[in-house]
């Protein structure tokens, strides 16, 4: 039997979806209640309260919530959370509503009622502080900033009743799973040290190498799909599958590696974003996160081991899920494989860097991609891919 880490908070898992059973009771009566319309990232967010993802959370965050959250990486209640889950609403929709009432929260792009929030405050946020806290700028040209400063003016909190998962269960049938679900995966395998591997790209050679190191220290790895909106450029969700299917396939022992999704959208917000991941990778039943080279970061606001740094920066028993820290990857000539900093002592000129962004660039450019970039069958699916792109 496995004894896998707790959930966030030390609890249960907290899944906001309502049983199917009063489901369609709720939906009809939220068609009679005031709309708000969700941004993209907000309607992730409730996606990830219904499945329990955000355990111990029971909705959008209140003003003392939000500024514990930015300025000291805690709640009112002294929960750890690292990245504020707030929702808001132009001032026109939030001046007709009322705390203490029932709103219907819709998809902002469908108009699709995906749950209901009862309101039980409503509030300004200073976005500069928001920003520089969560991002380490109020630059607008990071995606995560410009989210925040394009958000409603007022926020409203309140506890969430989902009444949808949108279109992520049966859009990726069998890769979609709630936190309960692989718990009970693992504990089947007998897997009690879990490695999670975060991507939003096609798994190259480097991120191959990560993985393996995972799997030599824990039972097993969930490599772990972001789902949820990506920025302009990142490849589709079901081409990484399929591309991540083929490398588990040719290059892991069978049983070692669980791919599945999840419905986040991603923030960009490196350091911070990290923590994030630990955290709601705890609920998921993981006790290790992979933190590789610039980890959820964007352009170059952060430094590539700024992630690694602050988990060093938490307490020691902040998180039952541990950073999982591996220096830069890339191949190196001399040593004739994958190596790192810590391993290689050879010279810059003899080292191949890989990225998911130089890959890109490769087919954009219709150059060779090299087999120490890639591996073979991956290349084949996603060739397939880029010739569909014109």
């Amino acid at each position: 039997m496995s004894q896998l880490v707790n959930p966030h908070g030390g609890g249960a898992l907290k899944p906001l979806l309502v049983p199917e059973t009063e489901r369609s009771a709720d939906l009809e009566r939220a068609k009679s209640l005031p709309a708000v319309p969700m941004t993209s990232r907000e309607v992730s967010d409730l996606v990830m309260f219904a499945m329990g993802a955000y355990t111990p959370l029971d909705g959008f965050m209140g003003e003392a919530d939000w500024r514990g959250c930015c300025t000291d990486m805690k709640l009112a209640d002294g929960t750890f959370w690292p990245i504020p889950i707030t929702l808001s609403a132009s001032r026109e929709i939030a001046d007709n509503i009322n705390v203490g009432q029932d709103v219907a929260l819709t998809d902002g792009e469908t108009g699709d009622i995906m749950g209901v929030l009862t309101v039980s405050e409503k509030y300004t946020i200073d976005q500069k502080l928001e920003c520089t806290s969560v991002f380490r700028t109020d630059d607008a040209a990071h995606p995560g900033v410009q989210k925040v400063m394009e958000q409603g003016e007022i926020n409203l909190a309140g506890k969430v009743a989902a009444l949808s998962e949108g279109h992520f269960p049966t859009t990726y049938e069998g890769l979609y799973m709630r936190p309960a679900e692989t718990r009970a995966l693992f504990t089947e395998k007998g897997w009690s040290k879990v490695a999670a591997f975060q991507t939003r790209n096609p798994m190259h050679r480097s991120h191959e190498f990560l993985a393996k190191i995972a799997v030599e220290i824990c039972d097993g790895l969930l490599i772990h799909q972001v789902l949820g909106a990506l920025k302009p450029g990142d490849i589709p969700a079901d081409v990484r599958v399929d591309a991540i299917d083929a490398l588990v396939e040719n290059y892991f022992v069978p049983g070692t590696v669980v791919q599945a999704g999840y419905p986040i959208e991603m923030r960009y917000a490196g350091p911070r974003e990290a923590l994030l991941h630990a955290l709601f990778r705890q609920n998921f039943g993981c006790s290790h996160l992979v933190v590789g080279r610039d980890h959820a970061g964007v352009g170059s606001y952060y430094g590539p081991f700024d992630a690694h740094h602050i988990f060093d920066e938490i307490p020691a028993d902040t998180l039952e899920t541990q950073a999982l820290k591996i220096d830069i990857t890339f191949h190196c000539e001399k040593c004739d494989g994958l190596a790192t900093n810590r391993t290689c002592p050879h010279d810059e000129k003899f080292r191949l860097a890989i990225s998911g962004t130089r890959l890109r660039e490769m087919f954009a450019n219709d150059e060779e991609v090299p087999l120490t970039f890639s591996r073979p069958e991956v290349l084949k699916v996603l060739k397939a891919y880029y010739a569909t792109q014109g």
